[in-house]
């Protein structure tokens, strides 16, 4: 049975540099996996920067799993293109969250933790998780795998607090 750690919050910011899949552009959109739920931003038109803005919502739940991206270019005609994938792991933002509890931190801004780039993520730089305000907040670039380039701005936020112990 599987454990309810709160609400995962997704906002899918923008995409940097994608690539070209139709004759001089794209039309992409980013479908993203977390277990057995998926979630899909809108497709934008005719952008190879495209900014969606978009939240998603996600159960997070025990054992935790990594939080999959792809992106697509939406074709009529046709099967969509792939515009490549990325992945992250959860597990710093869980840890980062019991940390918090742990620590009784609820207002201001304070930082939890840093996370690197490394095989466990996508990370193009450095990335901080903080508490703002409560809530626990993860802004990250991710690089897409197996394409020429691109890249995508998300903010994660965890919204519910994590149980200490089970």
């Amino acid at each position: 049975m599987s454990e309810q750690l709160g609400v995962l919050k997704v906002i899918v910011v923008q995409g940097r540099r994608l690539v070209i899949r139709d004759f001089k552009t794209s039309d992409p959109y980013v479908v993203l996996k977390l277990g057995n739920q998926t979630a899909k931003t809108k497709v934008i038109n005719s952008c190879l920067n495209p900014v969606w803005n978009e939240e998603l919502n996600f159960t997070l739940t025990e054992p935790l799993g990594v939080l999959n991206l792809e992106v697509f270019d939406k074709d009529l005609l046709k099967a969509d293109d792939k515009m490549g994938n990325a992945f992250i792991n959860l597990q710093p933002l869980v840890s980062a969250a019991r940390l918090k509890d742990i620590l009784k931190v609820s207002s201001g801004e304070t930082t939890l933790r840093k996370v690197i780039p490394d095989t466990d993520n996508c990370l193009v730089r450095e990335s901080s998780i903080n508490c703002v305000n409560g809530a626990v907040v993860q802004n990250v670039w991710l690089r897409l795998r197996e394409v020429e380039s691109g890249e995508l701005e998300l903010t994660l936020k965890l919204t519910k607090p994590v149980a200490l112990s089970k």
